[in-house]
């Protein structure tokens, strides 16, 4: 039954508006033709009109002058001759008036008078009129048209702004106010569920919870405690959060609303608002349920206390509301609201506080056994070969969010089959990362010998001077093969830490300045080719002297902001003079490191250049290229040992 409803319901609908608009175009066509399109007058000549006219068989001559049309009628004694047999006219429309003949003539004047001779010369009864022929109802649609073809064009214009381009509550023009979200419920076809999250443990644990509370509100409530109304995800970009929304749909035995932050937003002033209340509504109505706020920060960021321009007041407003709905007069506490954001840092102050967000779940970068669990999920629908190492894997992309990780596996299969492998195995999953991290191979990129070689001497100072250092980064592979925009790279595995102290800090930066060292050592030039690494440098170093404070002469102070309205402010949070010992005291940071890095290379400048010529003429080298040169590095059997005791 359920498919022939279906079927039935695949039948073309009549829209009722091409009726209308054929019933308008008939109208509009009967009156401005004026009818002549459904009546059978014949035409006659104007040699046939004279002998009909001095044969006395014309009873009456009209004469149309704006048409120059003359219709004549016959005497009752000349329909009967077998001539005018068929001047008996036919119409659709039945009219008294309608002519025997019709004819068409030149001159007005001379037409006329040619008539009244012929009329008095054979003494005829014949009348002649005149006549101007007039549409009224033909002229009034003719006056209306524009304002017609306005008002459709206004209406179309309003429907497609109100709709979105699309259907939905929004669609129609007085349904503008209505709610966008999208309703998921049992029935729905969302199977995400906790399984397909991998790693985030402690997040996935307090948004279980929330599923848990409308589940079985008594186990909590049975002690006095009331259920949380809503829970903020927060963290960087690609790390889960739309993801755990998800889950919690696909869990949740109760409605669950979805939408975007930017689905309140609109041209038209209050609707933000209005659809906050009807979103509200509907919950309310289905109550219990979840209502999920993707990217809340479209509407919910901090209100300005002196607005200038008045360009936030809708944003206002539709914030406003929302804080009304969530903990205000007569709000209902079986709706619980999921939101996320990346800047929880510019959210207003009253949406953080307990009562609305109560909980803010942190959802962080994963470490490396979430990324191992992370690669399991995204490696299963993948023809991959049964010796892969996962945990190697998770140890080669230190920082890489859940979305990152799921690029990797799919550029993997995407080179795995350029290649026309089987199977994707171990060396596809490196060139993924180091495509995603340093871009695409440019290997017909033109260099000129002298360009290649100070770019081979460049990444080999990064690579001796890492290698030197304790603190530094070891070193994965060094190649000279442009990618992306770089005309080489260098990759590392930096260690995983959760603080960082400043000896680390100020080898990671030495380590960085060993390229432009080595220009220098070598050369006795430097280039414009360490850009990056400048900047790198120059953000850590005022990282340590204004954010963490670790220089020794600005003191134990930091000027970071962490609830982000630092950004606005017109003024510095400290004087000039003060400004002047920070700019001194990162340059001095900076040209420490640079010196130091100079006396590393200076020191070991024939390995240096032993390590370019292999670097010259392999363009990739890897850690057993460089142990072979320096040796094993000092600071590993320390590592070593020390893990052994611990």
């Amino acid at each position: 039954m359920a498919k022939d409803d279906k079927k039935q319901n695949k039948k073309p609908k009549l829209n009722p508006y091409w009726i209308y608009g054929i019933i308008i175009a008939a109208f509009l066509g009967i009156q401005l033709l004026g009818g002549s399109a459904f009546n059978s007058t014949k035409e006659i000549s104007n040699s046939d009109f004279i002998s009909y006219l001095e044969s006395g068989d014309i009873k009456e001559v009209i004469i149309v002058s704006n048409t120059k049309t003359a219709k004549v009628y016959l005497t009752e004694e000349a329909l009967q001759k077998k001539v005018h047999e068929n001047a008996k006219p036919t119409s659709l429309i039945p009219s008294s008036e309608i002519p025997n003949y019709t004819l068409k003539f030149g001159d007005l004047q001379n037409f006329e008078n040619r008539i009244d001779t012929i009329i008095r010369e054979n003494d005829l009864s014949t009348v002649r009129d005149a006549d101007v022929e007039s549409n009224a109802w033909g002229d009034f649609f003719l006056q209306l048209l524009p304002f017609i073809l306005i008002i459709g064009v206004w209406i179309f214009i309003m429907r497609r702004m109100s709709s979105g381009g699309g259907g939905g509550a929004g669609g129609q023009i007085f349904n503008i106010g209505k709610s966008k979200a999208k309703l998921f419920d049992e029935k729905s076809d969302t199977k995400t569920s906790f399984k397909d999250v991998a790693g985030l443990e402690g997040a996935k644990e307090e948004v279980q919870e929330i599923v848990d509370f409308l589940k079985f509100p008594e186990k909590y409530t049975s002690l006095g405690g009331k259920i949380p109304k809503g829970a903020l995800l927060v963290g960087p970009p690609g790390t889960g959060k739309t993801l755990l929304a998800k889950a919690v749909a696909g869990e949740a035995k109760v409605p669950f609303f979805s939408l975007s932050g930017s689905d309140f937003v609109e041209m038209f002033v209050g609707v933000g608002a209005s659809r906050v209340r009807d979103l509200f509504k509907q919950a309310k109505e289905k109550s219990p349920s979840i209502i999920f706020i993707d990217e809340i920060d479209a509407i919910g960021r901090a209100r300005g206390k002196s607005n200038f321009s008045g360009s936030n007041d809708e944003r206002e407003n539709t914030l406003n509301q929302l804080l009304t709905e969530m903990d205000g007069f007569g709000t209902n506490t079986n709706v619980i609201v999921l939101a996320a954001t990346n800047r929880a840092d510019v959210l207003d102050g009253a949406l953080m506080r307990a009562g609305r967000f109560d909980r803010q779940i942190y959802v962080d970068l994963p470490d490396v056994r979430e990324r191992k669990e992370i690669f399991e999920v995204h490696l299963r629908p993948l023809k991959k070969e049964n010796d892969l190492d996962i945990d190697f894997l998770a140890k080669q992309t230190p920082g890489f969010s859940g979305a990152d990780i799921a690029n990797v596996c799919n550029e993997a299969a995407l080179i795995a089959a350029r290649k026309g492998k089987k199977a994707v195995n171990k060396q596809d999953f490196l060139d993924a990362v180091d495509r995603i991290v340093g871009g695409l191979e440019k290997k017909n990129k033109i260099i000129t010998p002298d360009e290649k070689k100070a770019v081979a001497y460049h990444e080999a100072g990064h690579a001796t001077v890492s290698w030197m250092l304790e603190h530094a980064a070891p070193l994965v592979k060094v190649t000279i093969v442009p990618r992306g925009r770089s005309l080489g790279a260098a990759w590392y595995l930096p260690e995983e830490r959760l603080i960082v102290r400043p000896e680390q800090m100020l080898d990671e930066m030495c380590a960085a300045l060993g390229g432009r060292a080595a220009e220098k050592v070598i050369f006795d030039k430097i280039s414009t080719g360490a850009l990056s690494d400048l900047e790198k440098v120059t953000k850590q170093a005022r990282a340590m002297v204004t954010i963490y404070g670790l220089s020794n002469k600005v003191g134990n102070l930091t000027y970071y902001d962490s609830s982000g309205q630092s950004e606005y402010g017109f003024t510095k949070p400290y004087s000039e003079q003060t400004a002047e010992l920070i700019d001194r005291e990162i340059s001095d940071i900076i040209e420490e490191q640079y010196k130091r890095a100079i006396d590393l290379l200076e020191k070991n400048k024939d390995k240096l250049t032993e390590l370019a010529e292999v670097l010259l003429e392999k363009e990739v080298i890897f850690k057993d290229n460089l142990e072979k040169i320096f040796g094993k590095r000092a600071f590993e059997d320390k590592e070593s040992s020390t893990e052994e005791e611990e």
